[in-house]
């Protein structure tokens, strides 16, 4: 038995999976005491059902993705040592920026050291500006930590109560922006996912649950739980994910489709080319700038069921926050779910509640229940048809888009929407209608990023850094650093090396039949040169087992 739990800003969703059929769900509202939820949920779906007979627990949370998307998270100050070339004050962060003088160049050598003196300027700065957090990202940290490390030194020195996150530490890859933006995320999220994962450990432990814990990465992948608290951001579209690779589990094989998840807090946008998830060449986009993530090409949009809704002046204002549960259901606010609910577009809530909160945005402007309520409705809908039309133009400059295409022999864009979600009953066909293609509301709609993440494969990777110059390789997930007996050592071998160490891993967590295909993630070379003349280089390669799901899914009743 396979469990699957989605914690979403407004649902926590859960169901258990017996040998790929739906035995139970549940779905729960999400408390600010996630311990709570959890426990309700694991309640609902086990009951009857002794623990030891579940193997393993996948988790996903759209709670990374709802903190960023309506800016809830902690301020961070952020210190950048760009080194020559870079214009660092061309790119907004979007957050105080200070950057220090010093380089560290390409082949990680220090060609400028820090001035001691800004970087106390630097501290005094900060502090005046009330930061408690700070992200420090140096241009080449990944091949030469020194200054970062210098940096982070000197604020623990003076506030050691400060939290401070290192580029180097959070992204392994080249490109210094993006480390940036990555490192800024990292350090505003921490606390909060760390509280995540202890209430989930928690939660588990207390219904005896002792099968494996796996949480659903922004790529489809999982990672073990254990794991993730090093780099909570790359859990950042872990609720888009889950909730596609549901709609893949839920839908024929083969379709292609556009997937649109309306939850409370957000509205999810991902695609489907031929029964396969469309992954994004580029890192997560978060107000404009690119992440270090890998993920599916997929979209937030800040908007959902429970957005608050507000009349200013004569107009009908939907915004991208939440504040609580609809009128309907004793919230403090009309939201797009009360409107729902007046139009009969859904169950949920008291009707003459959602009534009430009609009245109050349309009666100081002279417009009845319904026609406000159809004007919210619209609303919502104006917004989520405009981002998917922004989305296609996204996806149709994506690598694995343009090959889909050239397999069609034709130019098209899929004829499909499936809505999944609490509100996808509500909406999805309308905006199916704006764009042009057929509505499609699978079953277990509603709990599809719960059955996403149950019928995830489990992946594992391994990080391999291979030095031919000190003849030595290290194993990132196995803390294993070994001698490079090879002379010469290429990049293949380096490639090779790595997969024989994967097998190892799945071979240990039974995870074999997984290894029949293997992703390549990272695969960076470094050239040293010293003298005019190659002393060595650095292979820097990351590997892992396929994602994918383990097939479709079914019920007790089909």
């Amino acid at each position: 038995m396979y469990v699957g739990i989605d914690v979403g800003g407004t649902c926590t969703d859960a169901v258990l999976l017996d040998n790929g059929l739906v035995r139970a769900t549940a779905k729960v509202p999400s408390q600010s005491d996630i311990l709570t939820s959890l426990l309700e949920a694991l309640d609902q779906i086990m009951q009857g059902v002794p623990a030891e007979l579940i193997e393993r627990v996948v988790f996903s949370t759209t709670l990374i993705t709802n903190y960023i998307a309506e800016k809830k998270y902690d301020p961070v100050g952020l210190v950048l040592i760009p080194g020559p070339g870079l214009c660092s004050t061309q790119i907004n962060y979007g957050t105080d920026t200070i950057t220090l003088s010093g380089a560290i160049d390409y082949r990680g050598r220090e060609i400028m050291p820090l001035r001691r003196e800004e970087i106390e300027n630097a501290i005094v700065e900060l502090n005046a500006r009330g930061y408690k957090r700070v992200a420090v990202a140096g241009k080449f940290s990944v091949r030469n930590k020194k200054h970062e490390q210098e940096v982070a030194d000197t604020i623990n020195k003076h506030f050691p109560e400060w939290h401070v996150e290192m580029g180097h530490q959070v992204a392994g890859r080249l490109n210094f922006p993006r480390r940036a933006v990555t490192t800024m995320l990292t350090c505003a999220t921490r606390d909060k996912y760390s509280f995540f994962v202890d209430s989930v450990k928690e939660a588990v432990a207390r219904r005896g649950i002792e099968g494996s814990l796996f949480i659903l990465k922004a790529d489809g992948g999982t990672m073990p739980l254990s794991k993730t608290t090093g780099v909570p951001i790359e859990t950042i579209f872990s609720g888009p994910a889950a909730s596609t690779l549901g709609v893949q589990a839920l839908t024929p094989p083969g379709e292609t489709s556009v997937v649109v998840d309306i939850g409370g807090t957000t509205t999810d946008l991902a695609l489907i080319l031929g029964g396969q998830p469309l992954l994004s060449s580029r890192g997560v986009p978060v107000y404009e700038q690119l992440t270090q993530v890998r993920a599916m090409a997929v979209k937030s949009v800040p908007v959902g069921g429970d957005s608050v809704v507000e009349r200013v002046g004569k107009e009908i204002v939907v915004y991208s926050e939440r504040l609580g549960a609809p009128y309907s259901l004793d919230g403090p606010m009309p939201t797009p779910t009360d409107a729902l609910r007046v139009l009969g577009l859904t169950r949920v809530g008291n009707e003459e509640k959602a009534r009430e909160a009609m009245r109050l945005l349309g009666d100081p402007i002279g417009l009845g229940v319904s026609e406000v309520a159809n004007r919210i409705v619209n609303l919502v809908i104006d917004i989520i048809v405009r981002e998917i039309e922004e989305m296609f133009m996204q996806w149709e400059q994506e690598p694995a888009y343009r090959v889909w295409e050239v397999l069609q022999k034709r130019r098209e864009r899929p004829s499909t929407v499936v809505g999944v979600g609490g509100g996808a009953a509500g909406f999805i066909s309308q905006i199916a209608a704006r764009i042009g293609c057929y509505p499609v509301i699978p079953p277990y709609a509603p709990l599809a990023n719960a059955i996403g993440a149950a019928v995830a494969i489990p992946t594992l990777q391994v990080s391999l850094r291979a030095d031919t110059e000190q003849c030595l390789y290290t194993v990132e997930e196995e803390g294993f650093q070994g001698k490079i007996e090879k002379d010469p050592f290429t990049e293949e071998d380096a490639l090779l090396l790595a997969e024989d160490w994967l097998k190892k891993r799945a071979e240990k967590y039974g995870l074999e039949k997984t290894m029949k295909k293997i992703e390549i993630t990272r695969r960076d070379v470094f050239t040293m040169v010293r003298n005019w003349i190659t002393t060595g280089r650095i292979y820097d390669i990351c590997v892992q087992t396929p994602r994918g799901i383990m097939g479709q899914i079914g019920s007790r009743g089909d």
